[in-house]
Order: structure tokens, then sequence, then C-alpha cells
């Protein structure tokens, strides 16, 4: 019954850090909309070149935190969520 209770919490990890990996697709397209839109304005608009280029830019930081902090969780739930899970599982056992 025990492993059971293990299984079952090490498989909810590994389920959780796939839905949270997820959002790693959110900011790959938003960023690539971004710069695509970016070079379209580029292009019919040279002169604003540096104008457009900086605030692409930080747009796509700012998008991509989104996916780091997936990546952070994902992680977590991989190393640290299941060891912490097993030992309050076997305290409440005894």
């Amino acid at each position: 019954m025990l492993e059971l209770a293990i299984g079952i919490i090490l498989g909810c990890c590994a389920l959780g850090a796939g839905t949270a990996m997820i959002a790693g697709v959110g900011p790959g397209i938003g960023e690539g909309n971004a710069v695509a839109k970016a070079c379209e304005a580029i292009g019919r608009q040279p002169e604003c070149k540096s104008q457009v280029t900086t605030t692409m830019l930080m747009g796509c930081a700012i998008a991509e935190t989104t996916g780091l902090y997936a990546l952070v969780i994902a992680i977590l739930l991989i190393f640290v969520a299941p060891n912490m899970l097993v030992d309050v599982l076997l305290k409440s056992i005894g």
C-alpha cells in the first residue's frame, strides 16, 4: 500500500511538471509574432529601427519570463516535491 502511495506521488509530480512545461509554448509563439511584426515595421519605416528593436527586445524578455517560471516549477516538481511529499506521507503513517 505504501508503494502505491509513493507511486501516485511520483506520477502526479511528473504530470504536474509536464503540464507546467506546456507554458513554454506560449512564449515561443508570442516572441515569434513579435519579431515578425517588428520586421514588418522596420521594413515599412527603416528610420524607426532602433525604437522598434528596443521595444521588441523588452517585450520578448518579459514574455520569456513566463517560460522560465514554468521551467523552475517543473524542476521543483521533479527534484524537490517528491522527496518532501514522501517525507510527509511517511511521517503521517508513523
